[in-house]
């Protein structure tokens, strides 16, 4: 059974430096029926934004200044004095090289979604990350969502969790 997105119930932190992204998602958002879009000009205002007002899910572009998406995601995910560090995190960026996915992934970002960004991109990563949490990981240098994004059947390793069958470590 397929659960159907309340999106009208939804509080969404829209994050980004460039005022025109800003309005384009906005209205996306907008004709899709969240009713609570809020912005933040860069990471250091989604912070005390969040202080203040609960947040359901944080949309955030990669490249800004001061505070980028990155950074922004790390003090969200591993300051003592986070607002929400569970809060799931999509990170909007035209910067998808390799490299620089990798580090916004380690850092602890939720989902992903490509510029340019379309309506079907921002319907299909709000509905993942409503329909399908997935699990926190918290070990000496990573706190966030689990980066694995599917289990491989054919994987003939050792299992890493405690809370796998055959873990070593269980």
């Amino acid at each position: 059974m397929r659960l159907q997105v309340r999106f009208d119930l939804l509080k969404i932190l829209l994050v980004d430096d460039n005022h025109h992204m800003r309005v384009l998602i906005g209205e996306i958002l907008r004709a899709i029926g969240v009713k609570e879009a809020h912005e933040a000009t860069d990471g250091a205002e989604a912070l005390q934004f969040m202080r203040k007002h609960a947040i359901d899910i944080v949309m955030t572009d990669l490249a800004m200044q001061p505070l980028d998406g990155i950074d922004f995601v790390r003090l969200l995910r591993n300051s003592p004095d986070s607002p929400n560090q569970m809060c799931p995190v999509i990170m909007i960026t035209g910067h998808s090289t390799q490299k620089r996915v990798k580090e916004a992934r380690d850092a602890g970002v939720t989902e992903f979604l490509a510029k340019p960004v379309t309506a079907r991109g921002v319907i299909d990563r709000i509905t993942r990350v409503v329909e399908a949490p997935r699990p926190f990981i918290r070990n000496e240098d990573y706190f966030g969502p689990d980066r694995r994004r599917r289990a491989d059947p054919d994987y003939a390793g050792p299992r890493r969790r405690g809370s796998d069958k055959d873990s070593p470590f269980g």
